[in-house]
């Protein structure tokens, strides 16, 4: 039986999806704007005003950046940071998480104890820089994937996922003789596929952002793309000068076009993982 609305209903919903078509527009236009600018022509975005769709259409930023060496290095830099430091997250929030949802474990309250301990008070940035200096992890990735490895916040929400699975499960995996490290990866990780994924994302945007932690740690030639970015669009490009030190401008169609470069990849890979997002973070609601 079909419950028809009451005007009060119908007007209520009229005004909450006017609200949510206006603030998806707040969202969407400045980034269709950036888009067409990417593909524009400097004289266009110096004689017209706001627009969404470019009347000379070019790749001239993107060819160029494609052809640039600081860009490419910069590119190549974030994939490694990214790649490599979002296994080691994932790698060790889950054997974390897996070691503090066993309640044989001794000292397991010490452990959630200095756990969340981190989740209110960091050793601040001057410490870290000293010790990560005494390791010798200067001018060095490490630097960047160690300082950030684990999550507290991701490890206490994954140990509630490894918690809520059936204990009958553990035992009768252990009956039939598997171990630690087969119980882990053959029941509670497959069981677990949602909030991993959750938490791969999660820690995927986390790397591909990296821009405090490389200033500090990283070298010149090891800088990711968000402190290229940030030098595009603030600074001249220093590789392209002439004798009388008048310094090339990046146009505007380059600038716009990194930052769709830039923006590209995690809007590629979020589609592929939404559905495990959308469960993850469902689930952590209920059992966290």
């Amino acid at each position: 039986m079909r419950v028809r609305a009451s005007g009060a209903d119908r007007a209520f919903a009229i005004v909450v999806y006017g609200l949510v078509l206006a603030a998806s527009a707040l969202a969407l236009f400045p980034m269709l704007y950036v888009l067409a600018i990417s593909f524009s022509t400097e004289t266009e975005y110096l004689t017209r005003g706001f627009y969404l769709l470019p009347r000379t259409f070019t790749l001239e930023g993107y060819l160029y950046l494609m052809s640039h060496p600081g860009f490419m290095s910069a590119l190549r830099n974030s994939v490694t940071i990214s790649v490599v430091g979002t296994l080691i997250n994932i790698a060790l929030t889950t054997l974390m998480a897996y070691g503090l949802s066993k309640t044989w474990l001794r000292g397991r309250k010490t452990l959630h104890f200095i756990v969340f301990f981190t989740l209110l008070f960091s050793g601040g940035i001057i410490p870290t820089y000293l010790v990560v200096q005494a390791l010798g992890l200067l001018d060095s990735f490490w630097a960047v994937w160690l300082t950030s490895a684990v999550s507290a916040f991701n490890a206490i929400v994954m140990r509630s996922f490894f918690q809520a699975v059936p204990i009958e499960l553990e035992e009768s995996a252990r009956i039939d003789g598997s171990g630690e490290w087969r119980l882990l990866f053959n029941i509670i990780v497959p069981l677990s596929f949602p909030a991993i994924a959750t938490f791969t994302l999660f820690y995927l945007a986390q790397n591909w952002n990296t821009y405090f932690s490389a200033i500090l740690y990283l070298d010149n030639d090891q800088m990711p793309l968000q402190v290229f970015l940030k030098q595009m669009l603030v600074e001249d490009d220093p590789s392209i000068s002439n004798a009388s030190s008048v310094a090339y401008h990046y146009t505007p169609a380059a600038r716009m076009s990194a930052i769709v470069l830039t923006a590209l990849p995690l809007l590629l890979i979020f589609p592929f993982l939404q559905r495990y997002f959308n469960q993850g973070v469902m689930l952590g609601a209920v059992k966290g």
